[in-house]
């Protein structure tokens, strides 16, 4: 059993580590020599909560163990991806979503997921923006059973990696959904 809640300060720099365990384990995905930049965003994790409307959730056991944590952008802005999601209106957005190694097959990245949309339909987006890699192929399966489709307008190159984009609509009552995605 997980709750899943706001990450305190003082759980940052192993969240941070976490973060950098998992992705750099990921086959085909960059190296910190490769990407030095995105690996010291993410042992640095808990700075990115200095922005507006930014969290950082995490999922923890009963026993009080971290087992997975993501960032969840309340306002796109200040989600800092390449491509036009930082651009996008009446959405939410979330990244950087990590499970310990240890803990995978629980549903923990999902409950993570489904907590990200819950705050973006407490907030009336329409719309939920995600970005994930091929090496995730884990979690690309997972976003799509949940409803996320791609979005191939969110797409773009981190250096040499193609990152995709996918959104999740929640409301009928949008405007700029595109005939292919409905």
């Amino acid at each position: 059993m997980y709750i899943v809640r706001n990450a305190k300060p003082d759980e940052f720099d192993a969240i941070g580590a976490l973060m950098v365990d998992v992705y750099s384990q990921l086959d085909g995905f960059p190296k910190q020599a490769d990407q030095p930049e995105y690996y010291r965003l993410l042992t640095n994790i808990g700075e990115i909560t200095e922005k507006p409307e930014v969290e950082l959730l995490v999922a923890v056991s009963t026993e009080g163990k971290i087992h997975g944590a993501v960032v969840y952008f309340g306002k796109m802005s200040f989600y800092g991806s390449g491509g036009a999601a930082p651009e996008e209106t009446d959405a939410s957005g979330f990244r950087l979503l990590a499970v310990d190694p240890s803990a995978r097959g629980r549903g923990i990245g999902k409950l993570l997921t489904v907590e990200c949309i819950a705050k973006a339909r407490q907030r009336g987006h329409a719309k939920v923006v995600i970005h994930t890699t091929e090496a995730m192929q884990t979690a690309w399966r997972m976003y799509e059973k949940v409803g996320f489709r791609r979005a191939e307008d969110l797409d773009f190159m981190q250096k040499e990696l193609p990152v995709f984009g996918f959104r999740l609509y929640l409301r009928d009552d949008f405007t700029d959904q595109p005939s292919s995605d409905r």
